[in-house]
């Protein structure tokens, strides 16, 4: 009975790449603290995904390290934050977690797959839904800024990575990170000031910085990339800064960016790194 609580709490850890039930816990509280609806998201998201896994038998210890669980609760949050809670957007909800999962095992063979199959499923059931049910986006406007909030940007570039415009949230996604590793932590703090501090210099939204809209991609990619090595620290860097201006590239021309910054740059970035290890080795 135990492990059929942390399996899920690990899935939700595994959205900032931790494998732990206790930050995933922590980032629940985050979460709910911000809105109900999107933290019962989050938990039928990853019980979906990791039930599906087991159905598909697919490996036993990536499902209890949580690893088919995280893109399901990004998918269970995206559909409810986008949508709204109604009876076609739980059913685009099932479809997208299942679909993500799916994904998930086949791509993981062959690359590490991250987010991806959470961004791919999710624009999939968004295409889906504009053709079929023509549900309507839940709108929310941005707050007029005309100054920069650094404390409001750092902390909600860390909550943005699950859709939480919340400070406290981010608070606690950043305590739940800092439990499982204190070198995560400070990539998680380093991520989200450098990209709003980038955002700031090339003079791009201030509303955007300050709910933290340009930190989320950045985080993620300090969390994959950083290591205490300096040539971590450098790669970790260039892929921040990097994903600010993908991110704000790609929703230019109208694309839904999600995580797909981080998803790309990260690949990049362990591209070159390959491809200069085996330049070292021949």
């Amino acid at each position: 009975m135990q492990n059929y609580i942390k399996i899920p709490l690990r899935g939700v850890g595994q959205v900032m790449l931790q494998n732990n039930a206790a930050t995933g816990l922590l980032f629940l509280a985050g979460i709910f603290n911000n809105s109900w609806i999107m933290g019962l998201g989050a938990i039928i998201g990853t019980v979906i995904g990791t039930i599906t896994a087991k159905l598909l038998h697919y490996s036993e210890e990536d499902i209890n390290d949580g690893m088919y669980g995280f893109n399901g609760a990004l998918v269970g949050i995206a559909i409810w934050f986008y949508f709204g809670l109604t009876l076609s957007s739980s059913l685009a909800l099932i479809i997208g977690t299942v679909l993500s999962t799916m994904i998930m095992h086949t791509m993981n063979a062959r690359i590490p797959a991250f987010t991806a199959p959470f961004v791919i499923s999710t624009w999939l059931v968004m295409l889906g839904i504009k053709i079929v049910a023509t549900i309507p986006f839940a709108s929310s406007s941005l707050p007029q800024n005309d100054s920069l909030d650094l404390f409001s940007a750092i902390s909600m570039g860390i909550a943005q990575v699950m859709f939480q415009g919340n400070v406290l949230t981010g608070i606690l996604f950043l305590l739940a990170i800092l439990v499982s590793s204190r070198m995560a932590a400070v990539y998680a703090l380093y991520g989200s000031l450098l990209g709003a501090l980038l955002a700031m210099l090339l003079g791009l939204p201030l509303n955007m910085i300050n709910v933290g809209l340009f930190g989320y991609n950045a985080v993620l990619c300090g969390l994959a990339l950083g290591t205490k090595k300096w040539d971590g620290f450098a790669i970790a860097t260039g892929a921040i800064l990097l994903s600010v201006l993908l991110n704000y590239g790609l929703g230019k021309i109208g694309i839904i960016t999600l995580t797909a910054p981080f998803v790309i740059i990260t690949w990049v970035a362990l591209g070159i790194k390959h491809l200069a290890g085996r330049g070292k080795s021949t």
